[in-house]
């Protein structure tokens, strides 16, 4: 029955407009297309990361731009995600693996417009930490530092 319906469903195949076919294939180099433009950049906890936002970066649609990175995570995890910048806004955002929000901070408690995050995980797996300026506060250098945090003995 499975050779029959195959069989049938090649010959629906040759049937199809060449027109159409090409549409497919142009989709398809599309979405490969924009698979590069969009790529993570892993990084691994307790390492500083010095790097900069540019217009060529993920545009928020509030006239600022983010970066995403890419960490691989345990379940039971504490960490410090720590953003700073003297050229924008900054907001941190932490994306669990299902791609809902874990946590996010706009400034950190020192009054700054930097921004520190605590959280707990409670999931293995790989989570994006967003960077990104707040509103129209838009590019330039930041640090960011994604901390595994210590038990207290």
């Amino acid at each position: 029955m499975f050779r029959k319906a195959f069989v049938i469903g090649l010959k629906q195949l040759s049937t199809i407009p060449m027109s159409l076919l090409a549409i497919g294939v142009s989709v398809n180099t599309a979405f490969a297309q924009q698979n590069k433009i969009y790529s993570p950049i892993p990084i691994s906890p307790s390492h500083q990361i010095a790097d900069s936002l540019s217009e060529k970066d993920i545009p928020t649609g509030q006239g600022g731009f983010a970066r995403d990175y890419l960490v691989k995570l345990n379940k039971g995890d504490h960490l410090a995600i720590d953003l700073s910048s003297e050229n924008f806004d900054s907001i941190i955002t932490l994306l669990g693996p299902n791609g809902a929000t874990v946590g996010e901070n706009d400034d950190g408690p020192d009054g700054t417009s930097n921004s520190l995050l605590f959280t707990r995980i409670t999931e293995t797996g790989t989570y994006i930490v967003r960077v990104r300026s707040f509103g129209e506060t838009g590019i330039g250098k930041f640090k960011l530092k994604v901390t595994r945090l210590k038990p207290v003995k």
